[in-house]
């Protein structure tokens, strides 16, 4: 009996701890559904026209199938591979500027720079503050 309760003891805690370990893991999300979701997103912030949404859906597919692939192909030097992901985001954006009127224009550039302030904040990175220097007391004469 005491076998019996130890093999299930010993199952039970096996099967556990597989499944929090499998359960912590996310899904990848592939490159076409990548692009779906920021296409989606970007057309309900810039009340885009269907052709627009199409357009800017195909921009960040190319995109996204690019940072794949510099992701697979790129060195192992990480400051190359960030560059070359820099060069990539920023012909998609310039292309998905483009596409905009004049007014979706002043709109998505605000929305990058509320997104970049976020991103900062949520790193950790606060603004930084201009310092001033602590007011200059002379000592008294005597």
């Amino acid at each position: 009996m005491k076998k019996l309760l130890i093999v299930c003891g010993l199952l039970f805690s096996i099967i556990t701890i597989a499944q929090a370990q499998s359960t912590g893991q996310k899904k990848m999300a592939t490159p076409e559904e990548k692009a779906k979701m920021s296409a989606e997103r970007l057309a309900k912030k810039l009340d885009l026209n269907p052709d627009q949404k199409k357009k800017i859906e195909d921009i960040y597919l190319e995109e996204s199938m690019a940072m794949a692939t510099a992701d697979k192909e790129g060195t192992g030097d990480k400051e190359a591979k960030k560059a070359e992901k820099m060069r990539i985001h920023n012909e998609a954006d310039t292309k998905i500027a483009a596409e905009l009127t004049e007014p979706q224009k002043q709109k998505y550039e605000a929305w990058k720079m509320e997104n970049k302030k976020h991103m900062k904040m949520k790193k950790g990175m606060k603004e930084k503050r201009p310092v001033t220097p602590p007011p200059v007391t002379t000592p008294p004469v005597m």
